[in-house]
């Protein structure tokens, strides 16, 4: 093997190179990087894990077509959504008990797939009159907060979780923390799998897992049930339902769409290629938005890219998207086992909490990072009032009594969740407010994501 093909040195574009067997290694070490965050998603929500990986697979491929073939990205289940699913198909009643969701999270499902739409838009919106102009509206100032409020809006639904075992759900914590903080090379990547085998293991262990589904579950199954897709909702004609579920999800997509342009940047810096400019943020928005639309449509998560495959691309130095293309027809094959689904079903509830308490933490995190490395000025009062807004709304109104603002037009009633109050407050006053300072840069993608830069205070090139 010459040395253009070593891998974890240099960077290897052309994956056919390294042989057939490797490329297909690669793309099954991908498959897995993406698993366990992608299945705890339908977990967290009711989904049918099938159906999920399913679309994953569909929704990747879908992707790399229309981004020209050129983007290395996988695209997996969204946690931005989670807030949204839980306001209109909770889990979980007022009193902490476990519900039936199966019948409201269509109505779900049709809310995120109107949020894909926005994709469409915003992608036509920078085709026409640029990047810059466009994303001058969704400064960090708005994301950044509008982000940590998801994590923290979900963090109740993660403890209570968690108390239905505090020792396993600690033992996915300690392993998570541990691999992510202590983990070399694919360890490192994938420290929610391991989280999530490690604790069900151990819940095995201890008697605290019934198999028998496991046992009476097919091996081969259709991974599409129709009573689960957005296509019953519409047909099942609750109205208020329909839209109330579009107005209360939608706004979430302003901050996927955000979290979408810092993946490209990052898979940008990783690769050493420019995404944002070739094959352009309107085709990979557009690839992200169709995906997302699809998946919602019948019965998937939202889609979005997956940074835990952009770990694996740094780590094996192989950037060629083929690899990517194998791992989300590895996805596709998975999805027809209703036994791996059953499987997947009998996690503990506790091992679901501990890594989502985990991960709802992550996710605020990533708002904090938003804000801070792209240093917004919180000595300007409209910065501060902006955040502080978002945050109040978006937290206060989903812990209040009512957890929405209802109001009626006609016979119809309409709720709206704190997250899309404080997210349409925050794109608002920023837009009215005097003193907007932010600009995109797209001539310089890195891997601190989005790259806003202060007038008169740009980043200088790496």
């Amino acid at each position: 093997m010459n040395e253009k093909t070593k891998l974890g040195e240099n960077g290897i574009y052309d994956a056919k190179t390294l042989g057939t067997p490797k490329v297909i290694l690669l793309g099954l070490q991908h498959m897995f990087a993406m698993f366990g965050a992608t299945i705890l998603v339908p977990m967290l929500t009711g989904l049918d894990v099938s159906t999920t990986l399913l679309f994953a697979g569909l929704g990747t491929l879908l992707f790399h077509l229309i981004t020209k073939g050129k983007v290395p990205a996988f695209l997996g289940s969204s946690f931005a959504f989670l807030g949204g699913y839980a306001a209109i198909a909770p889990m979980t009643s007022a009193a902490g008990e476990a519900v039936d969701n199966a019948t409201l999270l269509p109505y779900a499902c049709f809310g995120v797939a109107c949020s894909g739409l926005l994709y469409l838009v915003l992608a036509l919106l920078i085709k026409i009159f640029g990047t810059s102009k466009v994303m001058r509206f969704f400064p960090p100032i708005v994301t950044g907060p509008i982000i940590i409020a998801i994590g923290l809006t979900l963090s109740q639904s993660a403890i209570d979780n968690c108390s239905a075992d505090w020792f396993i759900a600690i033992v996915a914590i300690a392993l998570v923390v541990i691999c992510n903080i202590w983990g070399k090379g694919m360890v490192k990547i994938v420290p929610i799998i391991i989280g999530v085998v490690g604790s069900y293991v151990v819940a095995a262990l201890m008697g605290h897992v019934d198999f028998t589904p496991v046992k009476e579950a097919a091996w081969f199954g259709l991974p599409i049930h129709w009573d689960r897709t957005a296509f019953w909702a519409l047909s099942d004609g609750n109205t208020s339902l329909l839209i109330t579920s579009v107005i209360t999800i939608m706004p979430i997509a302003l901050a996927t769409m955000v979290e979408h342009i810092g993946d490209i940047s990052a898979i940008s810096s990783t690769v050493g290629k420019n995404y944002i400019k070739e094959p352009g943020l309107h085709r990979t928005l557009l690839g992200d938005g169709l995906a997302t639309i699809l998946a919602s449509l019948f019965g998937a998560p939202a889609n979005t890219t997956y940074g835990e495959n952009t770990g694996v691309l740094s780590l094996t130095k192989v950037f060629d998207p083929l690899v990517i293309r194998i791992a989300a027809i590895f996805a596709i094959l998975f999805s027809f086992s209703p036994k791996i689904a059953a499987l997947i079903g009998c996690m503990p509830t506790a091992t679901c909490g501990g890594v989502s308490l985990v991960l709802y933490g992550m996710i605020s995190a990533v708002g904090v990072r938003n804000i801070v490395e792209t240093q917004v000025d919180f000595t300007k009062s409209r910065n501060v009032i902006i955040a502080a807004l978002i945050l109040v709304l978006s937290i206060g109104i989903n812990y209040s009594a009512a957890g929405a603002i209802a109001f009626h037009i006609g016979e119809i009633t309409i709720s709206l969740s704190g997250l899309a109050v404080g997210a349409l407050t925050g794109i608002i006053l920023n837009a009215i407010l005097p003193g907007m300072d932010y600009k995109f840069d797209e001539e310089k993608p890195d891997d601190t994501g989005v790259c806003f830069a202060v007038k008169g205070q740009e980043k200088e090139s790496k």
